[in-house]
């Protein structure tokens, strides 16, 4: 099973960055073929249709692919303003959008659709980020994909990992790992796969 995981944030010192190593080291120890995806690594401008008409960038295209390619994702997504970031926003509008004139992603849900997601979000508030897993669950419902009933909020973020960037307390561990378990049962059985 190959899983994609990233997180909404590209700031260096990011509690989402850090969950989204962690859920990616918790996936492969279960032993999926695990992409750990950096944002900050494409060079996506912000969306603008007039832009998109004179050519889908490169990076976009590349995105496209890596989410098609992926059956399960673990999307870990910080909270601005009680929502969703603006990059994480601008990211699933890209790459939702159809590239006309080009016959594999004239479909624009076509990288969404069937995939597996689980949700995860990490923010140094009482609520971890649990409103921004409220916004984005409708924005991937209606763009086919299947979400994992199970989801975690990381609360108190600032003092949850150590100097190596790993979760230290037993219970935020299980949390994550029972969200990274469900999605790849859902996925092998969605997909194909026999499970175990």
């Amino acid at each position: 099973m190959k899983t994609l995981v990233f997180a909404g944030s590209t700031r260096q010192q990011s509690f989402n960055r850090r969950l989204a190593r962690e859920a990616a080291a918790m996936a492969k120890a279960a032993g999926s073929e695990v992409t750990l995806l950096e944002l900050a690594e494409l060079d996506i401008p912000m969306y603008n249709a007039d832009l998109e008409a004179r050519g889908t960038p490169a990076d976009v295209l590349r995105l496209k692919r890596l989410l098609w390619e992926h059956p399960a994702w673990i999307i870990c997504s910080p909270e601005y303003n009680g929502s969703y970031t603006a990059l994480l926003k601008n990211t699933i509008d890209w790459a939702s959008s159809p590239v006309v004139g080009d016959p594999e992603w004239t479909d624009g849900v076509k990288p969404f659709r069937g995939k597996v997601v689980g949700i995860l979000s990490a923010s140094n508030g009482r609520l971890g980020g649990l409103r921004s897993q409220s916004h984005l669950a409708p924005l991937l419902l209606n763009l086919e994909c299947w979400l994992a009933p199970r989801a975690y909020a990381l609360a108190g973020a600032a003092s949850a990992f150590d100097d190596q960037g790993t979760l230290t307390d037993a219970a935020h561990q299980s949390g994550v790992r029972g969200v990274v378990e469900q999605v790849l049962w859902a996925a092998k059985r969605l997909h194909g796969e026999p499970a175990v």
